[in-house]
């Protein structure tokens, strides 16, 4: 619920700060005093449209705070929050802001982290709910009447969405095969000469890096012809200069015994020997390696050629060739079994519909038993509250199939009559703002707005009526208000009377300046107010204990 307001420059209002608390709270003052600017500044902070006009003469910005309070926040605002990235811990406080400046920018905080004002309007259906003289959103607008007959109902909406996602997944599978299998019947001839090529040419894993290694090795053997035999004179033949290091090493074998340096000189020769020896053995394998055989060369580059041109074809990579031929082969596989699978598919999709079907069928019966008491249950509501001759009727439609959506198949709407024989229509086409605020006010107190809003508002909901309406209406506010937060704005020292807490809005002027201010009363302030709005400008004593009676009888 609301548990404070603050406002700082918005029009006549220099600073306030106000704490609300649960129950009924209402707000009076005399006529043009200020009431409806604290109703923009809270429209503000809920994320109506930035008027610069808001912002008080003379100053560059303007600023309104509101503080929620909840045991649990709301799931509609956590998720939107947890989307928007915005963290509110648990147990902390919604702290909504805005700034608005003099040219008209506007700023948006939720718990002092930067926001879209999108967020505000989003989240601000679960925060505050606003009844007045020129309400479209709310009970009004018919967008939410299903939600709220289903309420009434005790309904579970969730079983018919769950049928409906069932059964719109089938359908799409089945749409996509289809669709699958006709582009691929379509591209039939195209895709077996497509096959036919690359089963001709036979592509494997691998085979284009081992193509382009062994062509890269045929190319240096080609380049390292001519050193490799200018090489071979050092190895071969009785006077390379391995052979003659064999011969000194014989010769040396012969005379070592005879000193020990002669003995660590053939060592030494010994090892040169094995070592030349192994050069010569891997000089041998390189130039085996890189033999360079034109017939084969020119085969692998044909071979690169082929497969390289094969992939642009496909617009893939040599090593997808494998992978298009299996694509190739299961596309055209899909055409030969598609039939079945289609077929299988339209009994899942049948089965699916014929269920959503029957859970929808059976939501639209509840709604329709629903209608019927909850247009009794209006009904009740409209003598007490001067609409006697006013009818309600809860419009249900079953719409086409191609209308059909996760709430079912039925178009839910609030309609009335206000005089005897005349059509019924939606709320806001033919009601009066006085009249309005009264149908929703028995929408209300039908409905028990289970799940509503965490602070419904209701404007001058007592226009026009005195009397014993405007007591039904003090006590139907005070109803609605018994487990939750309500704040009205009235005219009424009978609704009035009712409140649990009573601001007054005063506006005072002082040279050129004038300002609105907003003061919480207490006992004796509030028998004080209801007795200036019983009497007018000059209070009298009468005036006075008619306050203290309807004091002692709300």
């Amino acid at each position: 619920m609301l548990t404070a307001l603050a406002i700082r420059n918005i029009v006549l209002i220099e600073g306030l700060e106000l704490s609300f608390g649960p129950g009924l709270g209402v707000l009076t003052g005399e006529t043009g005093a200020g009431k409806s600017i604290l109703l923009d500044a809270l429209g503000l902070v809920l994320g109506d449209r930035a008027d610069s006009g808001l912002v008080r003469a003379g100053t560059d910005q303007a600023s309104v705070s509101a503080t929620f309070e909840f045991a649990e926040l709301p799931s509609t605002i956590g998720d939107a929050l947890a989307e928007a990235e915005v963290t509110v811990d648990p147990g902390e406080p919604l702290i909504l802001r805005r700034s608005l400046k003099a040219d008209g920018g506007s700023k948006a905080f939720i718990n002092d982290q930067a926001v879209g004002v999108a967020l505000l309007r989003e989240i601000s259906g679960a925060l505050v709910e606003l009844h007045g003289q020129h309400d479209d959103r709310g009970l009004v607008n018919p967008r939410g009447h299903r939600a709220l007959l289903d309420r009434y109902a005790n309904a579970d909406p969730a079983g018919v969405a769950s049928a409906w996602a069932r059964w719109r997944a089938a359908e799409d599978r089945l749409a996509q095969a289809r669709a699958a299998i006709d582009q691929a019947a379509a591209d039939q001839d195209l895709l077996l000469a497509y096959l036919a090529e690359l089963a001709a040419l036979e592509p494997q894993e691998g085979e284009e890096e081992r193509l382009a290694n062994a062509r890269a090795d045929m190319q240096k053997g080609e380049r390292l012809a001519s050193d490799l035999q200018e090489l071979r004179h050092l190895w071969d033949g009785s006077d390379s200069a391995l052979a003659g290091l064999r011969s000194a090493a014989r010769r040396l074998d012969r005379i070592a015994a005879e000193h020990p340096l002669l003995a660590d000189a053939l060592a030494a020769l010994d090892r040169a020997v094995i070592e030349a020896g192994e050069a010569e053995d891997k000089l041998a394998s390189a130039a085996e390696a890189l033999i360079h055989d034109p017939a084969e060369l020119d085969r692998i580059e044909t071979r690169l050629f082929d497969l390289r041109a094969l992939a642009r074809k496909h617009r893939c990579e040599v090593e997808q060739l494998p992978a298009k031929m299996r694509e190739f082969r299961e596309a055209l596989d899909a055409i030969e079994g598609g039939e079945a699978e289609i077929g299988a598919l339209e009994k899942a999709a049948q089965a699916a519909g014929a269920d959503f079907r029957s859970k929808a069928e059976a939501l639209h019966a509840a709604r329709a038993e629903a209608a019927t008491r909850l247009d009794e249950a209006v009904e009740k509501e409209l003598a007490p509250l001067k609409l006697d001759a006013a009818k309600f009727r809860t419009s249900i439609t079953v719409l086409p199939e191609e209308r059909w959506s996760a709430s079912g198949m039925d178009a839910v709407e609030f309609l009335i009559s206000t005089n005897p024989g005349a059509d019924f229509a939606p709320l806001a086409k033919i009601a009066s703002g006085g009249e309005l605020s009264r149908f929703i006010l028995a929408l209300k107190v039908a409905l028990a707005e289970q799940g509503g809003a965490a602070t419904v508002i209701f404007d001058e909901i007592d226009r026009g009526v005195g009397g014993a309406v405007a007591s039904a209406i003090g006590e139907r506010l005070a109803r609605l208000a018994g487990e939750g937060q309500l704040l009205a704005v009235t005219h009424s020292p009978q609704v009035a009377a009712r409140g649990k807490t009573h601001y007054v809005i005063a506006k005072s002027s002082e040279g050129t300046v004038t300002r609105t201010s907003v003061m919480l009363l207490d006992a004796a302030g509030r028998q004080e107010e209801i007795a200036r709005m019983l009497s007018g400008a000059e209070i009298t004593a009468e005036a006075r204990a008619q306050a203290d009676r309807l004091l002692e009888s709300a």
